[in-house]
């Protein structure tokens, strides 16, 4: 059985003060390169990520020399007017306690819905699959965002356990176990620890 690893970027200096970090292409501060170089990952024959900056620098650092398969629709969600602001910065906003209210799926002010942020999300991991069904491999790694790993795993979980189940910490890793001939997932686990594949 063929594994996707979908692999959430290392920590930003965004990531560090709590900002909305979607379409800011930001680097991986220090503390996040430090803590993607404490941990062993699993090998891949595949690499895939999205085109964002610290998505990439996570891929160079996890998987040295290993050129990318670079998937546009996997960056992060388009924050809008929420972009690079924390909850303390934003709480007064009417607009955002909307955001608050809907649970996370109202509308964002010249941003994306979580309906238009999930479509492409989906659309994205259905090139990622379309570039698999072409390639000779048996492990793929995909380095990109919390927001788009909890799209996809809620789309593809067959346990279905809902969006927000599927918080991923920076650097955190979901296994899928795929089944090639009937294009379908069969399981994901949360891999912890030393982040090796079972």
């Amino acid at each position: 059985m063929k594994k996707i690893l979908l692999i959430r970027h290392g920590k930003t200096q965004g990531n560090l003060e709590r900002r909305y970090i979607g379409r800011t292409d930001e680097p991986l501060c220090e503390a996040g390169r430090a803590a993607l170089e404490g941990h062993s990952y699993p090998p891949c024959d595949i690499l895939l990520s999205s085109p964002m900056v610290r998505c990439l620098e996570t891929g160079e650092i996890l998987y040295p020399g290993k050129q990318p398969e670079i998937v546009p629709d996997l960056r992060e969600c388009d924050f809008g007017r929420f972009e690079g602001k924390t909850y303390a910065e934003l709480c007064t906003d009417p607009d955002y306690q909307r955001f608050l209210d809907s649970n996370g799926t109202g509308e964002i002010p010249q941003g994306e819905s979580a309906a238009q942020f999930r479509e492409r999300s989906l659309r994205g991991f259905r090139q990622v699959l379309e570039i698999l069904d072409k390639a000779q491999w048996q492990t793929a790694a995909l380095i990109c965002h919390g927001g788009t790993i909890m799209s996809v795993l809620d789309a593809y979980d067959p346990e279905h356990l809902g969006f927000y189940q599927y918080q991923v910490e920076n650097g955190g890793v979901y296994l899928g176990y795929y089944e090639e001939e009937n294009h379908r997932f069969s399981r994901w686990e949360k891999l912890s620890g030393k982040r090796e594949a079972t």
